[in-house]
Parts: C-alpha cells; sequence; structure tokens
C-alpha cells in the first residue's frame, strides 16, 4: 500500500518535471528561431516531441523551422501532423495556411491552392491567407498557360520532325530512283555498245572469210563449172583437130 502510495507520490512528483523540460526545450528553440538559427531551433523543437510527443506547440514550431530551412517537404508533414491531429480549429487553419505556403514555395501552385481555401473554410477572414490563395491562383494559371504552350510547341516540333522525316525518305526515294534510272541508263548504254561491238566483230568475220553458200548453191556452181570446163575441153579438142595437118605420105 505504502509503495503504491510512495509511486503515486513520485509519478506526480515527475511529471511538473517533464512539463518544465519540455517547455524548457520550446523556449530554447524560439529564442534561436528569432536569431535565424533554424537548424537549432530545430534541434530543440525535436528534443522537446521527444519529452512530449502529443506537443502541438513543438509540432508546429518544428515545421516552421523546417519551412525555413526550404525543408518543404518535411514541413508539410509537420502541419499536416498537426491539422489532422489538433481539436483547436484556429491552429488548424495556420497549419493549412503553412501547408499551402511550402506547396507554394514548391511550385505546386494546385496544391497550394488547395491548402489555402481549406484553412479559409476554417477562418473566411485571414487576409493573408486571402491574399496568397489569389497569388497562388494567378501563379497556378501562369503555369498552365505556360504547359499548353509547351505542348503546343511540342507538337509543332514534332509535326515539323515529322515534315523533316517525310521530306528524308522521299529525298532518299527519289535518290534511289535516280541511281535506278543511271544504273538503267548505263546498262543500256553497255548492252548498245556490246551489240555494236558485237556487230563490228560480224562484220570484221565477214570480212575476213569468204562468204559461205548453202551445199545447193555449191553444187550448182560446181556443176557449172564442170559443164564450162567440159565446153572449154571440148572446143580445144574440135580446135585441135581442126588445126592439125595430115602429112600425106607420096607414093614414090
Amino acid at each position: 500500500m505504502m509503495k503504491h502510495l510512495l509511486y503515486i507520490l513520485i509519478l506526480f512528483t515527475c511529471l511538473p518535471s517533464f512539463g518544465q523540460e519540455e517547455r524548457k526545450y520550446i523556449r530554447k528553440g524560439n529564442d534561436h528561431y528569432e536569431k535565424q538559427e533554424f537548424d537549432k531551433a530545430d534541434e530543440n523543437y525535436k528534443k522537446a516531441l521527444q519529452l512530449n510527443s502529443k506537443s502541438e506547440k513543438a509540432d508546429f514550431n518544428l515545421g516552421d523551422a523546417l519551412y525555413k530551412q526550404k525543408k518543404y517537404a518535411e514541413a508539410i508533414q509537420q502541419f499536416q501532423k498537426v491539422a489532422e491531429t489538433t481539436k483547436d480549429n484556429e491552429l488548424k487553419a495556420k497549419a493549412l495556411h503553412n501547408i499551402g505556403n511550402s506547396h507554394l514555395e514548391s511550385q505546386k501552385y494546385q496544391e497550394s491552392v488547395d491548402a489555402y481555401k481549406k484553412s479559409l473554410r476554417l477562418n473566411p477572414n485571414d487576409d493573408e491567407t486571402r491574399y496568397n490563395l489569389s497569388y497562388a491562383l494567378k501563379k497556378l494559371q501562369q503555369q498552365q498557360d505556360q504547359q499548353k504552350k509547351d505542348d503546343q510547341n511540342k507538337d509543332q516540333d514534332k509535326d515539323q520532325e515529322n515534315k523533316d522525316q517525310n521530306k528524308d525518305e522521299n529525298k532518299d526515294k527519289n535518290e534511289n530512283q535516280e541511281n535506278k534510272d543511271k544504273n538503267e541508263q548505263n546498262k543500256d548504254k553497255n548492252e548498245n555498245k556490246d551489240e555494236k561491238k558485237e556487230d563490228q566483230q560480224k562484220d570484221q568475220q565477214e570480212q575476213q572469210q569468204p562468204n559461205q553458200l548453202s551445199k545447193q548453191d555449191a553444187q550448182r556452181m560446181l556443176d557449172a563449172l564442170n559443164n564450162k570446163e567440159k565446153n572449154v575441153q571440148a572446143k580445144l579438142k574440135k580446135k585441135k583437130l581442126k588445126g592439125q595437118k595430115i602429112t600425106v605420105e607420096k607414093d614414090w
């Protein structure tokens, strides 16, 4: 029983000590934050959270310190944690506002617009959030216009690339056709040369060799020669007989 009572007394004695340590680290963090020593502020807020993981003040201020160090993704996580766990709508609106700021710095304008709108639903009278929303909407419109322009340029570049490609293909086709025509012309020239050369060779052969006769023509020519020879022989024989002197022996 005494132990139990002693435990309770010790427990109640320690609780204020933990609270004081947490607040001490938060105050140190705030001092470093004011001096723009954001990395040291970061360390002290984390130490406070080690003592009390549910400290909304330490979570929120840690998000601020991370934002100042341009660690926007980590800052968003911290502010998101606060927005999801706190029951204080004013603190939640501030966390959403800072989420919008972190997205804005990351040039994620649509996410920034969404966060500012959620913040204004909780605190419609926050002029700073309304101004930031207006600015984010303007940047979003510029981003969309630029994206549209880039897409149009890409389409134009693609069309031009296709035109150039078709032009090159047509050029290659024309060159191939020209080469083909030249090859055919060269082939015709070579064939004509070969034919002319063959004709010349034939003419030379015909000039060098006697005319060839068919067998029948040759036989007729031979018969004609034989007949002519016979006629000549007959004439010579007749002439010989006609011109021969006959010696008459006298009968003495």
